[in-house]
């Protein structure tokens, strides 16, 4: 005999869910924005050309944890239907590989990551990181970042996240460009 859930058990059920991914991330999730040096490449028949600003901005939403962990990191994956999971194998004194749940697509996170979080709020200095996070997405999203000064502002900030990063090299590299490329 099937037992039939209620609307209320399914509903209460989603808010433990919505509340232990919440702490999860709280605890081991990642909002990050970073720089990576995109020159022009000579590749064999021609010369590659590079971003317009010399950068590449790479944006992810990431939870990491060790390999038995993956239980987890799979109910999360497959609460949000989007991103992947990788395996980085590890080769030092530790006992267990990592797992890594990431999300890289833009439209992922604008759509569903973003308003996930905005709707359920995180309580740690997550949800500063997750604020300026979801601000350089916006301009990420309106292409502003293909700029020279869209890229500085990004980059600004992209310093009050996580750590505090410096990013005054980037920003005095992406200054330097000639004016007529942004």
């Amino acid at each position: 005999m099937s037992k039939k859930v209620s609307r209320a058990e399914d509903q209460q059920e989603r808010l433990i869910t919505t509340g232990w991914i919440v702490g999860f991330v709280d605890g081991e999730g990642c909002f990050s924005i970073n720089f990576v040096r995109q020159s022009d490449k000579k590749e064999k028949n021609r010369i590659r050309k590079g971003y317009k600003t010399g950068y590449q901005i790479f944006y992810e939403f990431a939870i990491t944890q060790g390999e038995s962990s993956l239980g987890s990191l799979e109910k999360i994956k497959d609460f949000f239907g989007v991103g992947k999971i990788y395996l980085n194998k590890r080769y030092d004194n530790h006992k267990e590989h990592l797992l890594r749940y990431t999300v890289r697509k833009l439209d992922d996170l604008v759509n569903i990551i973003v308003p996930f979080f905005k709707k359920n709020e995180l309580r740690t200095s997550k949800k500063k990181n997750f604020e300026i996070f979801t601000k350089c997405l916006g301009e990420i999203s309106k292409g502003k970042h293909l700029t020279i000064n869209g890229a500085v502002k990004i980059a600004h900030m992209m310093e009050k996240m996580n750590h505090k990063k410096n990013r005054s090299d980037v920003i005095r590299i992406l200054r330097n460009q000639t004016s007529n490329s942004a």
